[in-house]
Parts: C-alpha cells; sequence; structure tokens
C-alpha cells in the first residue's frame, strides 16, 4: 500500500473511530438517543353549527381530546377543550370595560386565571395575568426610540425579563433579553 493510500485509509479510520468515541460519556456508558418518539397525531377539523372551527385531535396512544369553539355573542370566540381522561380546560373571552379582550381560563384541576388586556397610552396592548394562587405576571409593551415595541415582563415571584428589540439598517430585528431574578 502506497502512502497516499495508507493516509486515506487511516484518515477513514478516524472518521468512524471518532463519533463513537464522541458518543460515550465520561463513565464509558452510551450516550443517550436524542430520536423522536414514534407516533401519528391527527387533527380533524370541522365547522359546528355556530360557524366556529372545531376539532378533535387523535394522540400517539390512541388518546382523543375535543376542542369546541363557540362564537359567543359578543363576538369573541370561547373555547372548551376536553381532554382524553375527561378534564375539561374552558375560556370564555370577553371585552373589558375598556375595550380589550380580556380572558377567564378555568382549568383542568378547577382553578381559574384571569387574564387583563389593557390599551396603553402608547396604543400597544399591555397584560395582566392572574393565576389560581393569586399571583400575578405583568407585561408592559412599549414602542422603543426606534420604532419597534419592547416588553417589560415581571414573573409571578418578583423576577424582572426586559426585552430590547432594535431595527437593523438592513430591516431585520436583533433582539436582547435580560433577567433578572427577585
Amino acid at each position: 500500500m502506497n502512502r497516499r493510500n495508507l493516509a486515506a485509509a487511516i484518515a477513514a479510520a478516524m472518521l468512524v473511530a471518532v463519533p463513537v468515541a464522541h458518543a460515550a460519556d465520561t463513565h464509558g456508558k452510551a450516550a443517550k438517543s436524542k430520536s423522536a418518539k414514534s407516533g401519528t397525531t391527527t387533527v380533524h377539523r370541522s365547522r359546528g353549527a355556530d360557524g366556529a372551527v372545531d376539532a378533535t385531535i387523535t394522540g400517539p396512544h390512541g388518546g382523543t381530546t375535543s376542542v369546541d369553539r363557540i362564537r359567543g355573542s359578543d363576538g369573541l370566540t370561547d373555547r372548551v377543550v376536553t381532554g382524553p381522561n375527561g378534564a375539561t380546560q374552558s375560556i370564555d373571552r370577553f371585552r373589558g370595560a375598556d375595550g380589550a379582550v380580556d380572558a377567564t381560563i378555568t382549568g383542568r384541576k378547577g382553578g381559574v386565571t384571569t387574564v387583563d388586556r389593557s390599551v396603553g397610552t402608547d396604543g400597544l396592548t399591555d397584560r395582566v395575568v392572574t393565576g389560581p394562587g393569586g399571583r400575578t405576571q405583568t407585561i408592559d409593551r412599549a414602542r422603543g426610540s426606534d420604532g419597534v415595541v419592547d416588553a417589560t415582563i415581571t414573573g409571578r415571584k418578583g423576577g424582572v425579563t426586559t426585552i430590547d428589540r432594535s431595527r437593523n439598517a438592513d430591516g431585520t430585528i436583533d433582539t436582547t433579553t435580560t433577567h433578572a431574578k427577585p
């Protein structure tokens, strides 16, 4: 075997051996597979008598979830989701006194979450979410000096996240997210 063939054989052996070596962790155990689980989920949509689109979702293990959308008298679409075990979640949307769309969400275990949206003086929609335990999350949107919408999110435990967006010269938008723990 000449030098060129020998070099090619060594390179080929390295391509095979190196990935196998990296597949083992420091203790010599094989790395866990990251492959997707097999199975098929189907979604069947149909238009209900009220004109809203309902859905029946069959999961990969045969469980069926139904989504029943109802167009309310206020013109907003409410939703009732019934899971494979019969537990239901309902979302009731309505217009608040300020004209923004608010919601009351009753969870599968009976907890109630309220979403109170309001239109700020800058014309952007802010939001306050109050969970079943009484804790609140606020999202305050504001338009930055470059005209892009920024946000300040105060979490349920008091942490603050700021999202600062900036527009580049070519029209693309960069985002800088900063987290501050309580």
